[in-house]
């Protein structure tokens, strides 16, 4: 029987991670802020979010050079605070001159500069933006041990590593008596599941929570791209067909559109959007506790904030597991697999018959 819903419902709330905060399922991402979306329209957004029941405000120090920061700084003060929000930023892109990105000096004084621009005493979430391969991550821990000691960061979290980075920085943590990081904050969508073979298991031994961004794969999802003719107009890739991992000719594949088709297939049974179908796919996963919403207007991120709330049935969600499953190489995956069996992959159908589409362009 079709959801037929029509009452918006309010945002469920999650743990983050074992160790993490409480935040809302749905977080607003707000990279759009000062580029793509004003200063009256991102006031309108953050308005709708919290109305909705929305908790998890994810932001950087890069995104339009600060300007994002002291846009909810500006959004907070006319509300008298944002005592409950949960406020994340992130450092490591923005390095002060003569520090490398992940340095101490570097997060010290990036932590400064997003605290007078968020206009708040203390930061919820401090994310480290990527690896620095030129900073031995026990030093980037010992800066933000002190932040916490300081009370000047609640809790720590990682964006864009890989499984051996990750382990890495948590072993480093428990050895040295740091904080470990509750948060991780990877590229994760029907479109690209590439975080299974290692990260997300890395994170999952850790009690670590996920909160992915482009949830919907830069737009793919959302079914408004075709096969047939690059996109045009105002939106992400009409703007920029080149746009990075999102690109048109890199999404542009057999893979993609059989996913795509598996998505129709069951928002048609819904009734629902088909970005409903894919932001409910990846909420219910394994690990996952929030997702980032990118939206430039309030009419975009109220139409995602309507997937809060939808379940897809076992069936449902079997079927999209299989139809986008990136499979495992054969080595040492696969060999690893077939020869010890791996609990995290069973668990998250990894290596599951997928839809055996080509990765080639069409």
């Amino acid at each position: 029987m079709a959801d037929t819903a029509t009452i918006p419902r309010p945002i469920s709330l999650n743990s983050l991670g074992r160790a993490g905060p409480i935040v809302s399922t749905h977080a607003l991402g707000t990279m759009t802020f000062g580029a793509e979306t004003d200063e009256a329209e991102a006031h309108r957004m953050l308005d709708l979010f919290a109305g909705r029941g929305g908790t998890l405000i994810d932001t950087a120090d890069v995104y339009s050079g600060g300007v994002s920061e002291e846009i909810i700084g500006r959004w907070g003060r006319a509300r008298g605070g944002m005592a409950d929000m949960i406020v994340a930023t992130k450092c490591r892109f923005a390095p002060p001159a003569g520090s490398r990105g992940a340095a101490r000096r570097s997060v010290l004084r990036c932590v400064e500069g997003s605290l007078s621009r968020l206009g708040t005493d203390a930061i919820d979430l401090y994310f480290v933006h990527g690896w620095d391969k030129d900073t031995d991550p026990v030093e980037t821990l010992r800066a933000l041990g002190d932040l916490v000691t300081a009370g000047k960061v609640h809790h720590v979290g990682w964006s864009n590593v890989t499984g051996w980075q990750l382990e890495r920085i948590c072993a480093t943590a428990r050895a040295e008596g740091l904080p470990v990081p509750v948060a991780l904050q990877p590229q994760y969508s029907l479109l690209d599941r590439g975080v299974e073979w290692e990260v997300l298991p890395c994170a999952l031994e850790n009690g670590i929570g996920m909160t992915p961004w482009s949830p919907l794969g830069g737009g793919w999802l959302t079914g408004k791209y075709g096969a047939g003719a690059r996109p045009t107009g105002a939106t992400r890739l009409g703007d920029d067909p080149e746009r990075g991992l999102e690109a048109y000719d890199r999404r542009n594949t057999a893979r993609t559109h059989t996913v795509l088709g598996a998505v129709r297939a069951v928002a048609a049974r819904h009734g629902r959007p088909m970005s409903h179908v894919a932001l409910a796919w990846l909420q219910a996963r394994p690990g996952v506790a929030s997702l980032l919403l990118g939206a430039r207007s309030a009419a975009q991120l109220s139409a995602n904030l309507d997937a809060a709330g939808l379940c897809l049935p076992p069936e449902d969600m079997d079927e999209l597991t299989r139809a986008s499953a990136p499979g495992l190489p054969d080595y040492p995956y696969g060999f690893v697999q077939d020869w010890s069996g791996v609990s995290h992959w069973d668990r998250l159908g990894t290596g599951c018959a997928g839809s055996g589409g080509s990765a080639d362009p069409i």
